[in-house]
């Protein structure tokens, strides 16, 4: 038994939280093409700014990222190969960022989710909002016929496809006085050979799968992103107002 299968032996078994609190406004933004990650890490702050300030309602942005690994704060160098952390993989920036967890990708074909929200509307503290969040993928997945599940002390979302198990989606998030930042990487139909690269999450022996893998055919992200903004509402008991900005 490998030591993801152990841990997946010893996952308790967790209800399917749903907020029950009244419903509450938010703004789903969604962009059609991808994104260079420090435009949206701006988009971020100014928004979590706004929220902090009560000048914004809940947001939550779903999006693609042009190429990009990204380095939490348990990133250790042992995470990166060395082209990698020393130039970059094939052109490919590495950011570090202020989150939680060690490293991952990001590139097109991969659905990212960042919602920005008032944490006490929601859960009572991180561990019960990575919960949440872990639910939302999971109930998304469902949708596909796609088998995602809990792994103890690894967050994100797990599955199989024809090499065995591996992780499908990956959380990352952050709170900051009250309102959250950064959030969750689903993988669609990205590439997945930059994964190969680095040690996703930091996790010694994790291998990453996607949709279109675990199903065999093609996977739209703009169709899996629509059900995903109306299984988060479900979720977390929010009513969505659609919003656009220019570089979506």
């Amino acid at each position: 038994m490998t030591p993801i299968e152990a841990a997946i032996a010893q996952t308790p078994g967790l209800g399917s939280p749903v907020v029950t609190n009244p419903l509450q406004p938010g703004v789903l933004m969604t962009f059609r093409n991808p994104l260079d990650y420090s435009a949206v890490w701006s988009l971020q702050q100014e928004f979590h700014a706004e929220r902090r300030l009560g000048n914004r309602e809940d947001t939550l942005m779903l999006l693609q990222h042009l190429p990009v690994y990204t380095a939490g704060r348990r990133t250790r160098p042992v995470h990166l190969h060395p082209e990698v952390g020393s130039s970059g993989d094939l052109g490919i920036p590495v950011v570090t960022v202020n989150r939680g967890g060690s490293v991952t990708y990001h590139g097109p074909g991969q659905l990212v989710a960042y919602p920005i929200l008032a944490l006490s509307r929601y859960a009572q503290g991180a561990k019960a909002y990575v919960h949440m969040l872990e639910e939302v993928l999971i109930r998304t997945l469902r949708g596909w016929d796609i088998h995602g599940y809990r792994v103890a002390r690894a967050p994100g979302i797990w599955s199989r496809d024809r090499q065995g198990e591996a992780k499908i989606a990956s959380i990352g998030a952050r709170i900051d006085r009250g309102i959250t930042l950064h959030g969750f990487a689903l993988n669609v139909t990205n590439d997945l050979v930059p994964f190969s690269r680095i040690v996703p999450c930091g996790l010694e022996g994790c291998r990453m799968t996607s949709m279109a893998q675990i199903r065999h055919t093609s996977v739209s992200v703009h169709v899996v992103a629509e059900e995903l903004a109306k299984t988060f509402s479900t979720v977390f008991h929010v009513e969505w107002t659609h919003a656009s900005l220019e570089a979506s």
